[in-house]
């Protein structure tokens, strides 16, 4: 977006918020003066239940009518996660110290007391504020680029308590039930690297969601943290369907050892941040979701291992979707499934324990409070799972209380609803644990994984498909107009063609593993003398035919899962780039450049071309686009002069004798040619460690005196050339950033202030100098655009 369109929609944006009557307080408000946060339904609804303890009502109705805190989490696995949190304490807080606008004080960030080392905080101010002040749009930008770079996740507060539970441990098999947008998947996957020295934890993420569109979404936010443990698929979580991996040489039925089960919901706890919630809110919304959240929960519990624990969360409010929901599922379990006591884990989360007793409203205000009162034209809308369990011993072993309700005016957050479950033995209707046989297929060597379950809790301990999966089989044998009819009538359908897995979606390019004697792989392993451990069956290509022009990694784990399940599952997405090709690469000793995306995985096991850095080498690196060899230190220059020329490993290791220096390693990823060297780094991981290093680059925006300043268009002229001739895959990762549900903001491409200019120019200027580095470079981006684009 141009400078004079930011300037005309701003101007616009300001013209409704007059109009509306909100003045400058609207931005505050967040900008929605004309809706009335008014329900009667959902007042007499909630009074009636309870939820609210007796005196705090109106304090629990004035909370969801306030905005809501904007809440961000650091990355907590980084090793750079607590130079983050210094820069954002001792530099970004500090500023706002003191600070007003328009003459309100703005609040300082706050730090989230439950969440583990200070590493989420929340604050009031919103977008429209944060752009009205130079200081506050540091603040802004910084968020905004850290967010973009995998450091920092803007998350609601409430939406980081289920994987807290989940009590993650480096070596389990996660399954994320309904992963999208994927912001529990990427503290999911944090947890995984809890050891930054394990570059292949023994656990993985398998995040799936049953909508299209927002797997990419989800992917888009896995990949900013680049692990190569994190599989995205695409199936309905009521049907997902078994999958098998290799144990030994002997198949066995995958089961999880954590589950997060974090269901679609009505979202009544998310009125102050969605306020349209507040018009459309009835009971019939919980009454239609509530057989969908069962038989998701019932999905997920049935692949859960024995000892395993799922999370199963909602934000709703809504005992129907919740308390219902879990009685329900342990009335049925008998036995097999226990709620956890968590009374004591997250200390300093407020909470209310789940309840025992409710009713069930329909949205002409009429209540039932057993199934035996419903009359036979409200049964289809009315199920009898909705209601409380009236057996008041059964109703005392499931310890309801033990579930959680987080209301939003106890610490300034969304409402919420998690309850842990425990697994202690097989579900009743599968009590043999499911075996493993095959059938002949149509190709040979091709097997199919059946295991015992049912879909309505009756004794079943035959070797037969679970429901779920018939179900979801014959969903795509209809979509897809097969012939097999003999197939459905048994209800068992096999995998469906490939050619047509297109109905579902956009059709994926196959993940094909390196062969072990591919000649591909030798001079990649002679070139930098990579380590014998090296895990080379891991690497994979998304391509059958033709040049390699990507290869990626996935963890062995991973690796099992997609051989043995390749016709089962819709995989999106798995694996992290390490490799891409050089057009004219051969000549350099090798076809393939390292890529910065997979570097802290595969740096371990690299043993050659590594150039070890002084932090004033790493700041030339990011801030000069192809700086000459003569502007680095001599022990650079005496280290790369016997070096033959392309790619290369460039390591920063701090020096703890100097305090006020960077304290966390750096790895980027290098080229070497004649006369320079080069850093290929995305320009927001540049400007990410360029911070950290107390480079200030900060772009402020020009008000009034903007259109009439000749240097400022000036500048404004060389920043479109250099986005002209930005990275492929860094504009593809903008245009992604802007669809993402949870960041939703855009980034400036505005003229500078003169102190941080010439760092700017610096990153965006391309040096003619090397030009042949150059060409090949920029041909390897256009060429492999189309295969970025599936990332």
């Amino acid at each position: 977006m141009g400078r004079r369109a930011r300037e005309r929609r701003r101007q616009q944006q300001q013209e409704r918020t007059e109009r509306g009557g909100g003045g400058d307080r609207a931005g505050w408000a967040g900008g929605y003066p004309e809706i009335v946060k008014e329900n009667e339904l959902f007042e007499q609804y909630y009074r009636e239940l309870g939820i609210v303890p007796a005196g705090e009502w109106e304090a629990f109705m004035a909370a969801l009518r306030e905005p809501l805190p904007a809440t961000l989490r650091i990355t907590g696995y980084r090793s750079h996660a607590k130079e983050i949190l210094h820069t954002l304490k001792e530099k970004y807080f500090k500023e706002l110290q003191d600070l007003e606008v328009d003459g309100q004080k703005v609040e300082m960030p706050q730090s989230l007391s439950w969440y583990p080392e200070e590493l989420a905080w929340h604050t009031n101010l919103s977008r429209k504020i944060l752009r009205k002040s130079p200081q506050l749009e540091k603040f802004h930008q910084f968020l905004v680029s850290e967010t973009e770079c995998g450091n920092i996740s803007r998350q609601e507060a409430v939406s980081m308590i289920p994987p807290l539970l989940l009590n993650v441990n480096p070596h389990h098999k996660i399954l994320d039930m309904c992963a999208a947008p994927g912001s529990k998947t990427a503290q999911l996957i944090e947890m995984l690297h809890a050891d930054m020295n394990v570059p292949f934890p023994e656990g993985f993420v398998i995040a799936n969601d049953v909508d299209n569109k927002r797997c990419y979404l989800l992917v888009h936010q896995a990949k900013r943290l680049n692990s190569p443990c994190i599989m995205v698929v695409n199936h309905d979580a009521s049907s997902i369907p078994n999958l098998q991996i290799d144990v030994d040489g002997k198949k066995q039925v995958l089961f999880y050892d954590r589950i997060l089960c974090d269901v679609p919901c009505s979202g009544d706890g998310t009125m102050r941040k969605n306020i349209d919630v507040w018009k459309k809110w009835t009971t019939q919304n919980s009454l239609q979701l509530h057989g969908l959240q069962l038989r998701i929960a019932t999905r997920g519990v049935e692949q859960l291992a024995e000892g395993g624990r799922m999370v199963y969360s909602t934000c709703s409010l809504n005992p129907i979707e919740n308390e219902a929901v879990i009685a329900s599922l342990l009335e049925k379990s008998q036995g097999a499934l226990e709620l956890a006591d968590v009374s004591s884990e997250l200390p300093g989360l407020k909470r209310m324990p789940g309840i025992t007793k409710w009713k069930v409203m329909l949205k002409d205000g009429q209540w039932f409070e057993e199934w035996k009162d419903v009359p036979s034209n409200r049964q289809t809308q009315i199920r009898p799972t909705m209601f409380p369990i009236k057996d008041e011993e059964k109703l005392k072993a499931m310890n309801l209380e033990r579930c959680l309700r987080i209301l939003p005016h106890h610490q300034n957050t969304g409402g919420f609803f998690v309850a842990v479950l425990i697994k202690k033995s097989p579900m009743p209707w599968n009590k043999r644990q499911p075996k493993v046989h095959q059938k002949l297929s149509q190709r040979a060597g091709d097997t199919e994984v059946t295991a015992a379950n049912s879909n309505n809790g009756s004794e079943c301990v035959t070797e037969e498909p679970t429901l779920a999966e018939n179900e979801e089989s014959k969903k795509m044998q209809e979509l897809q107009n097969s012939d097999t009819e003999q197939s459905k009538k048994e209800g068992v359908c096999g995998p469906p063609p490939s050619k047509k897995m297109k109905l579902f979606g956009f059709k994926e390019d196959p993940f094909v593993f390196l062969p072990e004697d591919d000649p591909l792989f030798l001079p990649i392993e002679k070139f930098y003398a990579l380590d014998p451990s090296f895990p080379k069956m891991n690497l994979l290509t998304r391509t059958q035919e033709g040049k390699k022009r990507q290869l990626y990694m996935v963890s062995k784990e991973l690796r099992n899962v997609l051989l043995n399940n390749s016709e089962k599952m819709k995989v999106i997405n798995t694996g992290i780039k390490v490799w891409s090709r050089n057009s004219d690469g051969e000549q350099f000793g090798c076809a393939f450049r390292l890529a910065q995306e997979g570097i802290y995985t595969l740096y371990p096991f690299i043993h050659a071309r590594i150039i070890n850095v002084c932090i004033d080498d790493v700041k030339i690196l990011l801030t000069e686009e192809n700086p000459f060899l003569s502007k680095f230190s001599s022990e650079t220059q005496e280290k790369v002069k016997d070096m033959a020329m392309g790619s290369i490993v460039l390591k920063y290791d701090p020096d703890p004798e100097k305090p006020d220096d960077l304290q966390c390693p750096i790895v980027l990823c290098g080229w070497q040619g004649k006369t320079s060297l080069r850093a290929f780094v995305p320009k927001n991981e540049r400007l990410h460690y360029l911070r950290m290093m107390g480079v200030e680059v900060f772009k402020a925006k020009r008000k009034e005196e903007e259109s009439e300043n000749k240097t400022g268009e000036e500048v404004q002229h060389r920043l479109v050339q250099a986005e002209e001739g930005m990275d492929v895959e860094d504009k593809e990762c903008d245009l992604v950033t802007k669809m993402e549900a949870e960041i939703g903001e855009e980034s400036s491409c505005t003229p500078v202030e003169s102190n941080a200019m010439e760092v700017e120019n610096k990153i965006q200027d391309l040096d003619q100098s090397d030009k042949n580095i150059n060409n090949h470079v920029n041909q390897e981006s256009k060429e492999t655009d189309i295969d970025n684009a599936k990332d």
